[in-house]
């Protein structure tokens, strides 16, 4: 768990975090998650099953849970619940007490097959800025560097190490220079692909604050 003035931040594990604002428990990408809690907003940044898994979903969903995720999710979700807001990329959303902006997460370089990304732009998946009253949180989603992180100047970066999907622990580090977080916290590791020592590398050569969890 790490505190950070206004928000508590616990990392689920692999892409998932669980923030707590105001009482108001928002959960990000839950996968493969141990911790039993009723989350008050489920948001998802793509459909691939260890971002959108619906047996995570089903375990902390409640009824009055709204969900929030891009338009290639809606498939997916069909039937799950009866609140479910659904932004493409560049969209902003008001919700209780915090705002939400929405970026593009995508590949340059890394490849399903020749020629076939694994995070195409034009599906529309998404990375989610949140504003807390005073404190910004920037969870990128499965990403490499890309211009839309320029200048986003957030208190605190989930920012994703593990490469083959995203970006490596090297391109986390050169990441900073564009995004100017004054807080990383690395993510996608030590599940599908990326190990703690993606971590470390990160924590060591980034040129900002960066928290393990």
């Amino acid at each position: 768990m790490f505190d950070y003035k206004n928000i508590s931040i616990h990392r689920l594990g692999h892409d998932g975090f669980l923030i707590k604002f105001k009482e108001k428990l928002i959960c990000i990408d839950p996968y493969q998650i141990k911790e039993h809690f009723n989350a008050d907003y489920i948001f998802l940044t793509h459909f691939h099953k260890d971002h959108l898994s619906m047996d995570d979903i089903q375990k902390i969903l409640k009824p009055d849970t709204i969900i929030v995720a891009p338009f290639a999710c809606e498939e997916e979700l069909q039937g799950v619940s009866q609140k479910k807001i659904f932004l493409k990329q560049e969209d902003r959303i008001t919700l209780d007490n915090f705002t939400v902006n929405t970026l593009p997460a995508y590949n340059i370089d890394k490849f399903r097959s020749p020629g076939l990304l694994y995070h195409p732009k034009e599906l529309g998946f998404v990375g989610f800025l949140f504003t807390f009253e005073e404190t910004t949180l920037y969870h990128a989603g499965d990403t490499d560097i890309i211009p839309e992180m320029k200048g986003l100047n957030p208190d605190i970066a989930l920012l994703p190490v593990s490469g083959v999907y995203a970006m490596t622990a090297q391109e986390a580090v050169k990441s900073i220079a564009l995004i100017q977080p004054k807080i990383a916290i690395p993510m996608h590791y030590d599940t599908l692909v990326g190990s703690f020592a993606d971590a470390q590398y990160f924590k060591d050569y980034a040129s900002c604050e960066v928290v393990i969890l």
